[in-house]
């Protein structure tokens, strides 16, 4: 929002706060308020007595207006939430709401995510948090509060008797900060959540939180993500778990923890009687560890859910896993994604699915699975009464695998999800499915993209959508799909009551195929996403689809990226547009479409209400046709993303696109990626955003724009307080370009993504920087 609109819906809110006696919830979240803004609202405050919470997420609130609002929460006694996510309030403004907190009896919930309190501002807080017996959550994720900062919450957590949430992600605290943390554990009878993600905590911290949790009683989630407590942190954690009884949840994904500290986990398991998710993501726990688990699992009650993605395990890990399925009555989750399981360790969990009845997702993603593993797991389908989802892709099960799953699918009435995606299956594969489908009453999503499927195969599954009731998605993308295939699949569509979704990109579809399907469009009455990229759609095919679209067509997204299509055939489609009611996708991406091909979209634009969307990338239009879209943009209100990568255009395309945001109220991102705007067109573009307030991307990749576009840009950064997002790689942008850069992020409060990759920029530009902003990217 610009600053205007800001002040306006500022004015609007307070006039609310002074005269409205049943306000009580207000958001102002990205309105540009700074500290003006929050001073006024603090006065408010001071004697409204209805407002309940107060959203303030993503403005230019420092210090000053962070004092304004600890003043007024000081005798506020109706507020309960307030969010200051994202503003640049620093160590004084934590100070004031700390002030605040000692005497304040109502706030509940205090979210400061992402701003600049530091030590000082956590110890400020840490202080209030002895005396404040109201404040339930506390949000300082990213804020470099450091271990110091992280002691005195610590000290704080000792007496406090209120607060259940404390999230304190990516603050570098190190062990000496988990060590506090620990030790107030061992008194605190209130914190039920911490997050410590990403925190640079090694073993000797999860020791200290291991020796807490063995008194704790009421942490019920810890999450450790993105650590290195390695084996030793993790075998600490193991013995707390032996006489912990409250937690619930425990993320240890990426810690480095190898099969030693595995088996400490799973000696744990065998007596713990309350975690119910443990996360081992992306460790190195291999088969030894595994079977730890699996041994564990054997006499575990609690664990619903158990993530071992990335960790090296092969058959023999899996066989323990399968062994322990067996008997296991309470995990209902196994994700087992991206190891090294074959058709032995299939064979194994197949097995454990025959008297399992508890576990409804198995992922088998990336792995080595073949036919004969796929076989075992059909057979277990065939009496399994509780898997709902299982995830084949990436495997090597073939025609024989995909056989036995259809057949297991025939009498099988629970599974709804079947991810066979990458799998080596030809036309016998795909019809033993189809011939499933016909019967099956319980499958609602089959992916059966990159295989090996030609007509004959979906022939057959056309055939099963003529009949079946509960499919809603079938992804047949990278297969071998010609003429036939289409229209057994046209045919199907006439009838079928249910798919909402098909996937043919990048089949071998043609004339006869297309037109099956546009025809089939006409009477459908729940397809709503047909993707026909790469499939060569010629200038009556297009007619058709348009004809189906002008009916009562139901598709809202249309996928026609890759398909030669020119300008004859976006007259067609342009038609549509000017009479469709429902598309809000369209992609044309790849194609040949000039000038004359966009001035009819262009036409279509300024009539059709519903299209959100539109991808023109890597098409032939140039200044022409940037021009007649401008004209489009200035009287269309429902496009929010305009793609218009790689198409030639030069300044003066850039320059009516400018022209056009000066005035248009939707569009929210702009991509004009690989083209020939220049520092003019940067120019113009500038002057746009100084008075455009809906603009959050704007990608200027590639357009040789140099240190005369880039100042302009700045200069409208200065007064912009939308965009969020500005993309200006591979361009010609120097140090004096950079440093303008820098001048403008002191001011904007909004950017938080400029990426400078590949440009012109040396030490000086990148110091000048980096000195204002972490969120720059000047990679060579």
């Amino acid at each position: 929002m610009n600053r205007t609109k800001a002040s306006e819906a500022l004015a609007e809110a307070l006039q609310a706060l002074k005269t409205n006696s049943t306000l009580a919830t207000l958001d102002l979240q990205f309105n540009s308020i700074g500290d003006n803004g929050a001073q006024t609202l603090g006065e408010a405050l001071k004697t409204n007595s209805t407002l309940a919470t107060l959203n303030l997420q993503g403005n230019s609130i420092e210090d000053n207006g962070a004092q304004a609002l600890g003043e007024a929460l000081k005798t506020n006694s109706t507020l309960a939430n307030l969010n200051l996510q994202f503003n640049s309030i620093g160590v004084n403004g934590a100070q004031a709401l700390g002030e605040a907190l000692k005497t304040n009896s109502t706030l509940a919930n205090l979210d400061l995510q992402s701003n600049l309190i530091g030590v000082n501002g956590a110890q400020a807080l840490g202080e209030a948090l002895k005396t404040n017996s109201t404040l339930a959550t506390l949000d300082l994720y990213n804020n470099s509060i450091g271990g110091n900062g992280a002691q005195a919450l610590g000290e704080a957590l000792k007496t406090n008797s209120t607060l259940a949430t404390l999230d304190l992600q990516s603050n570098s605290i190190g062990d000496d900060g988990a060590q506090a943390l620990g030790e107030a554990l061992k008194t605190n009878s209130t914190l039920a959540t911490l997050h410590l993600q990403c925190n640079s905590i090694g073993d000797d911290g999860a020791q200290a939180l291991g020796e807490a949790l063995k008194t704790n009683s009421t942490l019920v989630t810890l999450d450790l993500f993105g650590n290195s407590i390695g084996d030793n942190g993790a075998r600490a954690l193991g013995e707390a778990l032996k006489t912990n009884s409250t937690l619930a949840t425990l993320n240890l994904q990426g810690n480095s923890i190898g099969d030693d500290g595995a088996q400490a986990l799973g000696e744990a398991l065998k007596t713990n009687s309350t975690l119910a998710t443990l996360d081992l993501q992306n460790n190195s726990i291999g088969d030894d560890g595994a079977q730890a688990l699996g041994e564990a699992l054997k006499t575990n009650g609690t664990l619903a859910t158990l993530d071992l993605q990335f960790n090296s395990i092969g058959d023999n890990g899996a066989q323990a896993l399968g062994e322990a399925l067996k008997t296991n009555s309470t995990l209902a989750t196994l994700d087992l994604q991206s190891n090294s399981i074959g058709d032995d360790g299939a064979q194994a969990l197949g097995e454990a699915l025959k008297t399992n009845g508890t576990l409804a997702t198995l992922n088998l993603q990336f792995n080595s699975i073949g036919g004969n593993g796929a076989q075992a797991l059909g057979e277990a389908l065939k009496t399994n009464s509780t898997l709902a989802t299982l995830d084949f892709q990436s495997n090597s099960i073939g025609d024989d695998g995909a056989q036995a799953l259809g057949e297991a699918l025939k009498t099988n009435g629970t599974l709804a999800t079947l991810d066979l995606q990458s799998n080596s299956i030809g036309d016998n594969g795909a019809q033993a499915l189809g011939e499933a489908l016909k019967t099956n009453s319980t499958l609602t999503t089959l992916h059966l993209s990159k295989n090996s499927i030609g007509d004959n195969g979906v022939q057959a599954l056309g055939e099963a959508l003529r009949n079946n009731s509960t499919l809603a998605t079938l992804n047949l993308q990278n297969n071998s799909i010609r003429d036939n295939g289409a229209q057994a699949l046209g045919e199907a569509l006439k009838t079928n009551s249910t798919l909402a979704t098909l996937n043919l990109l990048n089949n071998l579809i043609w004339y006869k195929g297309l037109l099956a399907l546009s025809e089939a469009l006409k009477t459908n009455s729940t397809l709503t996403v047909l993707d026909l990229w790469g499939n060569s759609i010629q200038l009556k095919i297009v007619t058709a689809f348009s004809e189906a679209l002008k009916s009562k067509s139901t598709l809202t997204t249309l996928d026609l990226t890759c398909n030669s299509i020119e300008d004859n055939e976006t007259y067609a489609l342009s038609e549509a547009l000017s009479a469709n009611s429902t598309l809000t996708t369209l992609y044309l991406s790849g194609n040949s479409i000039g000038d004359n091909g966009v001035q009819a979209l262009a036409n279509a634009l300024k009539i059709n209400s519903t299209l959100i969307i539109l991808d023109l990338e890597n098409n032939s239009t140039g200044d022409g046709g940037a021009q007649v879209l401008s004209e489009a943009l200035k009287i269309n209100s429902t496009l929010t993303t305009l793609d218009l990568w790689r198409n030639s255009i030069g300044e003066k395309g850039a320059q009516a696109l400018a022209e056009a945001l000066k005035t248009n109220k939707t569009l929210t991102a702009l991509y004009l990626q690989n083209n020939l705007v220049g520092d003019n067109g940067a120019q113009a573009l500038s002057q746009a955003l100084k008075t455009n307030s809906t603009l959050t991307t704007l990608d200027l990749w590639g357009n040789s724009i140099g240190d005369n576009g880039a100042q302009a840009l700045s200069e409208a950064l200065k007064r912009n307080s939308t965009l969020t997002t500005l993309y200006l790689q591979k361009n010609s942008i120097g140090d004096n370009g950079a440093q303008a850069l820098s001048q403008a992020l002191q001011i904007n409060s909004t950017l938080t993504t400029l990426d400078l990759w590949c440009n012109s920029v040396t030490d000086k530009g990148a110091m000048a920087l980096c000195k204002v902003s972490p969120i720059c990217l000047v990679g060579k």
